[in-house]
């Protein structure tokens, strides 16, 4: 049978459960043991001072803990090798390859960050905010490097005349 613990406050909290290592019970659905193991009434109001803040969503490690630290961190190390070497080809004057292997590198961070669910320090804040952020941002750099002249790969007629209008008007 096991031992019902009281919070602190309550003055009939028996010491003798404790003591004897017996399960505690947790009568209240808002209460929750403190670092103790003594159940106490938590509130659902933020607290007026943080002292500190919850991993993102999928943050943590990539592989086991007794793997090398490059290993537990690959996607993000992953995502940076392939930025790295797009920005190397954008230094070299090879811009449209360059900025499309940036493009790539946001792109995948964002299916990685939907795909895998431990993610590493790719995760920095929740899963949603993420893959919009490298997504929306991997697709900008993606369709701006194809837009880019001379010679475009892709073209948008309704640009053209938005670019004369604010410029003749």
């Amino acid at each position: 049978m096991s031992a019902e613990r009281k919070a602190p406050d309550a003055p009939e909290a028996p010491a003798a459960a404790e003591e004897s290592g017996e399960d505690v019970t947790v009568r209240d659905a808002v209460s929750a043991p403190d670092a103790e193991g003594v159940p106490r009434r938590a509130t659902r109001r933020f607290p007026l001072f943080t002292r500190d803040t919850a991993r993102p969503e999928g943050g943590g490690r990539a592989a086991p803990g007794d793997a090398p630290a490059p290993a537990r961190q690959w996607p993000i190390l992953a995502v940076l090798l392939t930025v790295g070497l797009g920005l190397l080809l954008t230094a070299l004057d090879v811009f449209r390859v360059g900025l499309l292997l940036i493009g790539a590198a946001l792109l995948a961070g964002a299916v990685l960050r939907w795909v895998v669910p431990d993610v590493g320090m790719l995760a920095v804040r929740s899963r949603f905010t993420d893959i919009v952020t490298y997504g929306g941002m991997g697709l900008v750099i993606v369709l701006l490097a194809l837009m880019m002249q001379p010679d475009p790969l892709l073209r948008f007629p309704w640009l053209q005349d938005m670019l004369h209008f604010t410029v003749d008007g």
